[in-house]
């Protein structure tokens, strides 16, 4: 398979549209989606990506109308939420319409829905022929990708379409609460935090974990993610150092010396920016060893320390 890149949101829609998978640019990271009129386009999704078939999908829709396409309640917390934070990096987990492909929700009575800010996503799936479930446009288990580049080494011949577009500007997956239930739970952290939910929705509580036995809910809480090839070894702020050969630093303090590849975050926000795209160069420069300095857990701290654990396989 020939994987065309392109910049243009018509070319892309148009492909899509056919029921084939493109990839596409979000303020998150990049995104690989199929229509959800096209269930056997979403399983090329799953083939693509080597991704457990229990895994849910989250559905993108371009604007709140398209909502009653996908959920079949919302209740007062969820249309809080929506007020207050769509378009933009949040998910919320409602209960699905019956036009939703169970393929979409692992056979799930909740779907996972997003608006994204990105204007070209926003565009894109304008043109598209209905809601477009994605989940991040790389091979599982390795970091998300936040730029093109990422996903065509990724995914080359292994999917029709790249739509192409600028670096993801929060770099980190989108916060995911779950409003399906009396009230509303934190499954993900992300870009809005848990502190800005806590503002709009007073009631909101965090997850208590999703066992391997289960059956996730949103993405990103089972399996290993995020993980490059190196060891994430986890450490805390000024915590000393002995750097190994071929080892790299990420973080907030001054990196140890000795670390071959550094990347000296000035704000939480930077750090998540970067973070995949620092696991990304590691593995190209061949890194063994990647000291992640853990952050605060309040903020988007929260999201990176999640990111981190999970690609440590601490979670």
């Amino acid at each position: 398979m020939q994987t065309i890149l392109t910049d243009s949101t018509e070319e892309a829609a148009r492909i899509l549209n056919s029921g084939c998978v493109v990839a596409f640019p979000t303020e998150t990271v990049y995104g690989l989606g199929a229509c959800i009129c096209h269930p056997e386009a979403i399983g090329k999704i799953f083939q693509a990506k080597g991704r457990p078939g229990d895994n849910p999908l989250i559905v993108h829709i371009y604007n709140i109308k398209q909502l009653d396409d996908v959920a079949s309640e919302i209740n007062e917390s969820a249309e809080k939420l929506i007020e207050r934070f769509f378009p933009g990096p949040l998910t919320l987990v409602l209960k699905k319409n019956k036009s939703v492909p169970d393929i979409v929700t692992a056979g799930l009575d909740t779907v996972g829905v997003r608006c994204p800010a990105n204007p070209v996503a926003r565009e894109f799936l304008r043109l598209a022929c209905g809601p477009v479930a994605a989940p991040s446009a790389n091979l599982s288990g390795l970091p998300s990708s936040t730029s093109w580049h990422a996903v065509f080494k990724d995914l080359d011949g292994r999917i029709s379409c790249i739509l192409k577009g600028e670096e993801s500007t929060i770099g980190l997956e989108s916060t995911i609460v779950d409003c399906s239930g009396a009230s509303p739970v934190l499954l993900r952290a992300g870009a809005i935090t848990f502190e800005a939910l806590q503002e709009v929705v007073p009631g909101i509580t965090l997850n208590a974990g999703t066992g391997k036995e289960s059956r996730p809910k949103s993405p990103g809480l089972k399996y290993l993610h995020y993980a490059p090839k190196a060891s994430i070894v986890l450490c805390t702020p000024h915590e000393p150092i002995t750097a190994e050969p071929d080892s790299a630093y990420i973080g907030l303090s001054r990196p140890p010396e000795g670390v071959r590849v550094a990347r000296h975050c000035i704000s939480p926000e930077e750090y998540g920016r970067e973070l995949f795209s620092f696991f990304r160069l590691c593995d190209a420069e061949g890194i063994r060893v990647i000291y992640c300095e853990l952050p605060s857990s309040t903020g988007i701290g929260r999201a990176i320390r999640d990111r981190l654990t999970r690609a440590a396989g601490k979670e």
